[in-house]
């Protein structure tokens, strides 16, 4: 049980009067009701006193057996004293509040938390050792030199230290973080892909084994298998760890021509699906359609560079399907060609990697993009509104680590140049 706050060392102290704890140590305590002197509980106590802990405040960390009774107590007790239970995210917020870090490390610190594969944790904990906090970091402080020399050739440029080439030096600069900022918004969304998940979406006509496909993938009966044509009515996910990437496999309805409303509907949402999807794969019957379905796909608008064919059924004495280089041969019912496609997959995620500090979230592109449009417009203005857009663009990358600071311009106008002195 973590306690923060200002009253909590008075908390732990009225728990256990006779403890005098040293600070990052732990001690066994007796824990007891200071009201009525009866014992809670017989555990452990830590302290992280002020500002050396998580949240920068007053930490106490109580371990106590955990049964219902012992915890109940504790928190009668502790509610007595005018302590409250925290809510959701309240610790790492108080530790933003208080500097101990910034909303990218926050952000970093949840994913961390909710993450599901070797990639994911890894992306989490680059975020929060401030991997992409130094980034931005970096560019304000670019910015905050370029405005400095606007802003000085706005106001001094009349003052002998100020010198003649300011606007020039401001526009090497913008251009720079402008390039900086181009080159992360070129990434493919791949930060966002390795955090949500790579979306694959397997699709073809009615009865051609899909959904025995995605059993196949997941090792596991997920989805209902028949002989009977559009079973499959609704889209149905599965989450996957594939080479220490999340991949979120979605078997669709089969695409056909109906009059049922309801497989129509199944229809339209499998097509949705299909072309929200990161990674096709289209499943040919190899006993009933054979080449021709096959290169139908390849004339076929909705066929993508990229997607992956795989050829059904090849166990069984009547297939006849003509693969291309690519395409992939197995049976989804015993298991053939599946390591193949796994590997196909497998591939396509592993091109993720290696790309440095990527974007994660949708609230620092979008942030990154009004920087970058700003930084744009800065192009040609005169120094005034060039110095406009450049604090829109600071703005924009400061809430992204959740703080911007306009004395900092201040501060490097007069340490740059000799001003008033």
């Amino acid at each position: 049980m973590r306690l923060s706050g200002p009253r909590a060392f008075a908390a732990l102290k009225a728990l256990a009067p006779a403890l005098v704890p040293r600070p990052r140590l732990a001690h066994r305590v007796r824990l007891v009701d200071p009201e009525t002197a009866l014992p809670i509980d017989d555990g452990l106590a830590l302290t992280f006193p002020s500002p050396a802990s998580f949240t920068g405040e007053d930490v106490v960390e109580l371990h106590v057996h955990g049964s219902p009774a012992v915890l109940e107590t504790l928190v009668h007790v502790l509610s007595r004293q005018g302590l409250r239970a925290a809510e959701a995210g309240a610790f790492t917020k108080r530790a933003f509040a208080n500097g101990k870090m910034d909303l990218t490390a926050a952000e970093g610190l949840a994913d961390l938390i909710a993450s599901d594969s070797d990639s994911q944790r890894l992306q989490a904990l680059d975020q929060m050792g401030g991997a992409w906090a130094g980034r931005i970091v970096g560019w304000r402080a670019q910015l905050l030199d370029a405005l400095a020399w606007l802003e000085a050739d706005i106001d001094f440029a009349d003052e002998d230290d100020v010198p003649s080439d300011v606007a020039h030096r401001a526009r090497d600069g913008i251009e720079a973080v402008a390039a900086g900022i181009g080159a992360v918004l070129d990434d493919g969304r791949r930060g966002e892909i390795i955090r949500d998940g790579l979306r694959v979406a397997i699709v073809g006509p009615p009865n051609v084994g899909k959904s025995t496909l995605l059993n196949a993938l997941a090792g596991r009966d997920v989805a209902i298998v028949t002989d009977i044509a559009g079973t499959t009515r609704d889209v149905l996910e599965v989450r996957l760890d594939i080479a220490g990437y999340v991949v979120v496999v979605a078997d669709t309805a089969g695409l056909r021509e109906t009059g049922d409303v309801i497989e129509a509907e199944g229809v339209r949402r499998a097509r949705q699906r299909a072309d929200e999807a990161h990674l096709r794969i289209w499943v040919i019957d190899g006993t009933s359609q054979g080449e021709e379905y096959r290169v139908g796909l390849e004339t076929d608008e909705a066929f993508r560079a990229g997607d992956v064919v795989f050829w059904n059924k090849a166990d069984r004495p009547d297939f006849a399907g003509t693969a291309a280089t690519d395409d992939i041969v197995g049976a989804a019912r015993s298991g053939q060609g599946i390591d193949a496609l796994l590997g196909v997959v497998a591939a396509h995620v592993k091109a993720l990697s290696g790309h440095g500090t990527l974007i994660v979230r949708a609230r620092h592109r979008e942030a990154l993009m009004e920087a970058q449009a700003a930084l744009q417009r800065s192009e040609g203005a005169v120094p005034d509104l060039a110095a406009e857009d450049v604090r829109v663009a600071l703005a924009a990358l400061g809430r992204i680590l959740g703080r911007f600071d306009v004395e900092a311009v201040l501060d490097r106008i007069f340490s740059a140049f000799c001003i008033g002195k």
